[in-house]
Protein backbone atom coordinates (compact mmCIF):
# COMPACT_ATOMS: atom_id res chain seq x y z
CA UNK A 1 0.00 0.00 0.00
CA UNK A 2 1.36 3.84 -1.06
CA UNK A 3 1.46 5.62 2.42
CA UNK A 4 1.98 9.06 3.00
CA UNK A 5 5.46 10.90 3.15
CA UNK A 6 6.78 10.30 6.96
CA UNK A 7 3.65 8.36 7.66
CA UNK A 8 5.20 4.50 9.11
CA UNK A 9 3.28 1.63 8.09
CA UNK A 10 1.50 -0.15 10.34
CA UNK A 11 2.93 -3.53 11.89
CA UNK A 12 1.80 -6.82 10.82
CA UNK A 13 1.09 -7.99 13.96
CA UNK A 14 2.05 -10.88 15.75
CA UNK A 15 1.77 -14.34 13.93
CA UNK A 16 -0.38 -16.07 16.26
CA UNK A 17 -3.28 -13.59 16.41
CA UNK A 18 -3.16 -14.14 12.62
CA UNK A 19 -3.72 -17.43 12.98
CA UNK A 20 -6.27 -17.40 16.17
CA UNK A 21 -7.95 -14.57 13.67
CA UNK A 22 -7.51 -17.28 10.60
CA UNK A 23 -9.03 -20.19 12.65
CA UNK A 24 -12.04 -17.85 14.38
CA UNK A 25 -13.13 -16.98 10.86
CA UNK A 26 -12.66 -20.31 9.55
CA UNK A 27 -14.68 -21.62 12.78
CA UNK A 28 -17.09 -18.83 12.30
CA UNK A 29 -17.93 -19.79 8.73
CA UNK A 30 -18.37 -23.66 9.28
CA UNK A 31 -20.88 -23.00 11.59
CA UNK A 32 -22.59 -20.47 9.33
CA UNK A 33 -22.81 -23.41 6.64
CA UNK A 34 -23.85 -25.51 9.45
CA UNK A 35 -26.83 -23.70 10.71
CA UNK A 36 -27.72 -23.00 6.67
CA UNK A 37 -27.62 -26.29 6.12
CA UNK A 38 -29.87 -27.23 9.13
CA UNK A 39 -32.62 -24.72 8.52
CA UNK A 40 -32.61 -26.21 4.95
CA UNK A 41 -32.92 -29.69 6.04
CA UNK A 42 -35.88 -28.47 8.11
CA UNK A 43 -37.96 -27.05 5.58
CA UNK A 44 -37.48 -29.90 2.92
CA UNK A 45 -38.68 -31.98 6.10
CA UNK A 46 -41.42 -29.52 6.52
CA UNK A 47 -42.31 -30.02 3.07
CA UNK A 48 -43.04 -33.96 3.17
CA UNK A 49 -39.63 -34.41 1.29
CA UNK A 50 -38.13 -36.75 4.38
CA UNK A 51 -36.26 -39.56 3.38
CA UNK A 52 -37.34 -42.00 5.92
Amino acid sequence: MATIKGEKPLPAGRWYQRVLWLIAIWFASVLALGILASGLRWMMHMAGMASH
